[in-house]
C-alpha cells in the first residue's frame, strides 16, 4: 500500500500542472518548467514593449505595461501557453544624432540588427527548453518588420523542428479595427491620433492606468508633436473606450495562435 501511495504520488507530481494559473515563465523554477511543457504546454509568447516617450502624461514604459497586461490575457485564452519575460528595449531611432523618439529624455534605443539578434537568441532558448510554437507579438509600431525577420529566419533555420510567428494581427487591430471603432463612436482621427493621443491613451487606461498622469490630460486638448503627442488629442481618453481596443487585440491575437498550431 505504501508503495502504491509513493508511486501515486510521484505520477501525480509529473502529471500535474505546474502551479495552477500561472502563464510567466519567470514565475515557475526550472523543474516546473520541464513538467509543463512535458504535459503538452509547448507554445510560448515573447512579448515585446518599448521604452520610449509618450507625452507629458504616459510613461515611458507604457508598451512594457500594456503588453504584459495583453500577452497575460492572450496567454490564458489561448491555453496551453507560457509568457516569456517582456523585452523593454527596442528600435527607437538613431542615439547620435537623436532621431524619431530619441529626442526626447528616457527613450532607449537598440539598432535594428541588434533587435533582431536578441529575439533570434531568445526564440532559440526556448525552443531548446521544449517549446515548439514560439510567438513574437509587438506593442510598438517601429519594429514590426524585424519581429517578421526574426520569425522568417528562425523557421527557415529550424526546418520544421519547431515554428515561429510575428502576429502581425495584434498592433494592426491596435491601429486599425480599433480606431475604425472610436470613429463608429463618433472621434474623428485628427483625435484619435497615432501616438500618445486618444486611442494610445486609452488603451493604457484600460491596460495600465497607473502609468497615466490623468491630471495632464486636460492641459492636452491641442497637443502638438513638440510635446510627444502624435496626430491627435488624449484629452477625452478613457477606460471605457480603450476596453474595446483592448477585446478586439486579445480576440484576434487568440485566434490567429490557434490556426498557427493547427487547433481544431
Amino acid at each position: 500500500m505504501k508503495r502504491f501511495a509513493f508511486a501515486l504520488g510521484l505520477l501525480l507530481a509529473v502529471t500535474a500542472p505546474a502551479r495552477a494559473g500561472e502563464v510567466w515563465l519567470e514565475n515557475l523554477t526550472w523543474t516546473e518548467l520541464r513538467d509543463a511543457v512535458a504535459g503538452g504546454t509547448t507554445t510560448v509568447i515573447i512579448p515585446v514593449g518599448g521604452t520610449e516617450q509618450s507625452g507629458p502624461h504616459l510613461a515611458l514604459g507604457k508598451h512594457n505595461a500594456r503588453v504584459k497586461f495583453l500577452a497575460e490575457k492572450i496567454a490564458e485564452q489561448a491555453g496551453q501557453t507560457l509568457v516569456a519575460p517582456v523585452i523593454a528595449y527596442v528600435p527607437e531611432g538613431q542615439i547620435d544624432p537623436p532621431t524619431e523618439h530619441m529626442k526626447f529624455p528616457g527613450t532607449i534605443s537598440l539598432s535594428d540588427a541588434t533587435f533582431i539578434q536578441m529575439l533570434e537568441q531568445a526564440a532559440r532558448s526556448l525552443r531548446h527548453a521544449g517549446f515548439i510554437h514560439i510567438v513574437l507579438i509587438g506593442d510598438h509600431g517601429g519594429y514590426q518588420k524585424d519581429l517578421t525577420a526574426a520569425a522568417t529566419a528562425l523557421n527557415k533555420e529550424w526546418a520544421g523542428k519547431g515554428k515561429a510567428l510575428a502576429v502581425a494581427e495584434y498592433y494592426a487591430l491596435a491601429q486599425g479595427s480599433f480606431a475604425e471603432a472610436l470613429r463608429a463612436k463618433g472621434f474623428k482621427y485628427d483625435e484619435i491620433g497615432t501616438h500618445a493621443a486618444l486611442a494610445d491613451t486609452s488603451l493604457e487606461l484600460a491596460t495600465a492606468p497607473d502609468m497615466v498622469r490623468q491630471d495632464k490630460l486636460g492641459d492636452l486638448a491641442s497637443a502638438k508633436p513638440e510635446n510627444g503627442v502624435y496626430g491627435g488629442s488624449p484629452a477625452r481618453a478613457s477606460p471605457a473606450l480603450g476596453q474595446s481596443g483592448v477585446d478586439l487585440i486579445i480576440a484576434g491575437t487568440v485566434r490567429q495562435i490557434r490556426n498557427f498550431r493547427g487547433d481544431n
